[in-house]
């Protein structure tokens, strides 16, 4: 029973990383460090969700007020992050209707208030850095984590103009990369590696070319705090109900000492 159980973990463990793999459509995904209890990361990544993201997609089950939490007043939240309509009780809605997203980007955008829970942060915070410049799409983009994506690269002009290329090999990183990765294929029975890399041709304004190399910090800085938005918004509560936890938990640990002494004295009391 025991060995059986060791093998489906392994099994397991085995699979978790083909998963995250298929997710990302053989992309590995690059880890976020997310800062959901940090206000001022959540509070910029607000500020780039209402200018870039709420013209298409909609945060149907997030309203405006729920940015108090932030730490920001209803005065603040009208003056700066209210473009679609001036009740602070209003949840985020779009006024494109969903037949036109459809007819202009192939798919109707989806609602993004609980994508961090359903495509996960990484996914996220990966999809976001990963646009580049394809002239066989419709829209003049694609994305190496979501390939022939109908979606726009509206971040274009803080990240710049990312180019893919594909190496037959193992291949090191030079010049303006902005990311590499790695696919495997099995072809009669051998490994093809193939090395991709986003080149960065032109940069945005918060993307640099210095000395022949790509810096990409600025970008990726603010790209972590729409993802720390974007996670904050699926469940608003979550550092609440976190502070929350740890304080019962820590109020169980003191409690279990002198509980566990008084019962050691009442159990030892009729035997002595």
């Amino acid at each position: 029973m025991k060995n059986k159980i060791a093998r489906i973990i392994a099994a397991c463990a085995l699979l978790a990383p083909l998963t995250a793999l298929a997710a990302s459509g053989g992309v590995a995904l690059d880890k976020v460090e997310l800062r959901v209890a940090n206000a001022e990361s959540v509070q910029r990544g607000a500020k780039v969700f209402v200018n870039y993201c709420l013209s298409c997609h909609g945060a149907s089950s997030m309203r405006y007020n729920r940015l108090t939490d932030l730490g920001l007043s209803e005065q603040q939240i009208k003056d700066n992050l209210m473009f679609a309509t001036d009740k602070v009780g209003d949840p985020m809605r779009v006024a494109m209707q969903a037949k036109d997203g459809k007819a202009w980007f192939g798919a109707t955008p989806p609602d993004l208030t609980l994508i961090a829970r359903s495509r996960g942060a990484d996914w996220l915070y990966t999809y976001l850095r990963s646009f580049y410049r394809d002239s066989s799409r419709p829209t003049g983009w694609n994305n190496a984590v979501f390939d022939k994506v109908g979606m726009p690269h509206v971040l274009w002009q803080l990240q710049g103009d990312l180019e893919l290329r594909t190496v037959e090999g193992k291949a090191e990183a030079k010049g303006p990369v902005a990311r590499s990765w790695e696919t495997v294929e099995h072809v009669n029975g051998k490994d093809k590696i193939t090395t991709h890399q986003l080149v960065l041709t032109k940069a945005g304004e918060l993307t640099r070319l210095e000395d022949g190399k790509a810096n990409m910090l600025d970008f990726d800085e603010r790209m972590t705090d729409l993802t720390n938005y974007m996670v904050w918004m699926s469940e608003p509560a979550q550092v609440k109900r976190e502070s929350i936890g740890y304080s019962v938990l820590l109020f169980l640990i003191f409690l279990l000492v002198p509980m566990t002494y008084i019962l050691k004295r009442e159990y030892w009391s009729d035997l002595h």
